[in-house]
């Protein structure tokens, strides 16, 4: 079965977006391991604000991307561009069944309500945070509107030259 992996940047005060929505602090001097994860993934799940920020930024948003497929999670979104998938019903079942398809892993890629609607439902399999070393103070937190504490076993953790931390995590027990 696929995985769900929830991949993010995060400060380490546990922020993935600054005060105004700036996330212009993450690092993208170095590949930070990105091109071995794309080859592990060949979907993503999104939520709308993550989608309708791809299609603010454009083709840059993708530039480097491997073709992958991508499931946009919404409940107000009636359609998504062309080649995109739309989630808006059904959700959980449907998430399953993409689970159960054949194919690499999935990408869980923002935003937070979506996440916390993952982590409630137990649907990720495995959490990747890129740790920035800059406290931006305030912003939009990572984890917010969860149902009960969740604990998280570390599998693997690493150093990059910059200060960039990166975890690998899986649910713990």
């Amino acid at each position: 079965m696929r995985k769900v992996i929830l991949n993010v940047t995060l400060s380490p005060d546990g922020y993935i977006e600054g005060p105004n929505g700036e996330f212009d602090w993450c690092f993208t001097d170095l590949d930070y391991g990105m091109s071995d994860f794309f080859k592990q993934i060949d979907s993503v799940f999104m939520g709308r604000k993550s989608y309708e920020l791809t299609l603010n930024i454009g083709e840059a948003a993708t530039a480097g991307f491997p073709n992958l497929t991508y499931y946009v999670f919404s409940s107000s979104l009636q359609k998504v561009q062309e080649g995109k998938v739309l989630i808006n019903s059904n959700w959980k079942q449907q998430v399953w069944q993409i689970k159960e398809q054949p194919g690499r892993d999935i990408c869980l890629f923002g935003g937070a309500s979506l996440v916390a609607s993952f982590l409630n439902e137990s649907l990720i399999d495995e959490y990747r945070f890129a740790v920035h070393p800059v406290v931006p103070g305030s912003g939009k937190p990572l984890f917010t509107g969860l149902k009960e504490r969740r604990s998280l076993q570390l599998a693997e953790a690493k150093t990059w030259s910059t200060g960039l931390g990166s975890l690998k995590c899986v649910p713990g027990k």
